[in-house]
């Protein structure tokens, strides 16, 4: 059995959703972020010295890392949602995976802490908009018309990518990235997004 480590309003919904569209059984273990702070509770740095959600517990061995664990389920469970090595596909797949941790969540994470910090962040301000604005720009400029990201099903990387693009579409980016919000509307359609929703309790980016 597959135990979730599920903070709410966090990339961990990603791991619930994934998992009801393979069929997976599972449980979730709740961890509620501080009403003041925001801040993930002490439960999980109990579990892990990062404290950072999502984990899963697989058979008493915990897995971290967004990107870990999506790869890991899908190599038991989906491979289906993995182009074919060998090909374009596989290799636009890899970079979309990393991307998405690596390269989009940065400037995302640098306008939530930054503007933490009222004027003395102003400075800072044109940069971190230029790089959500490039992040965003590229990851539109990907979308194909079936909105996906690599093949024209639903893969691993848009799993990965669906937490970056909500983010785009809650900062009212819409008119900007009309591909960008047809992929939200699109995978927030979808019967076990919907079903991961009800079980992993109330979602700010849905």
């Amino acid at each position: 059995m597959i135990t979730v480590h599920h903070l709410n309003n966090s990339r961990s919904q990603r791991i619930l959703w994934l998992l009801e569209e393979l069929g997976v059984a599972y449980t979730i273990e709740v961890h509620q972020r501080d009403d003041v702070t925001n801040l993930a509770p002490p439960s999980l740095i109990a579990l892990h010295p990062l404290g950072k959600s999502p984990m899963i517990e697989v058979d008493g061995r915990l897995i971290t890392e967004s990107g870990a664990i999506v790869e890991y389920l899908c190599a038991c469970y989906g491979p289906h949602m993995i182009p074919n090595k060998d090909t374009d596909a596989h290799i636009r797949h890899l970079e979309m995976m990393h991307f998405a941790e690596g390269s989009a969540m940065i400037p995302i994470l640098l306008q939530l802490y930054v503007g933490k910090l009222g004027g003395a962040g102003e400075p800072l301000a044109p940069r971190i908009k230029h790089q959500l604005e490039s992040h965003f720009d590229y990851m539109e400029g990907l979308l194909r018309p079936s909105c996906h990201f690599v093949q024209d099903e639903l893969s691993a990387a848009d799993i990965m990518l669906s937490f970056p693009a909500e983010i785009a579409v809650r900062q009212n980016r819409s008119n900007r990235y009309p591909k960008l919000t047809a992929f939200v509307d699109h995978i927030q359609s979808r019967p076990a997004y919907k079903r991961a929703i009800e079980k992993g309790g109330k979602y700010a980016f849905a």
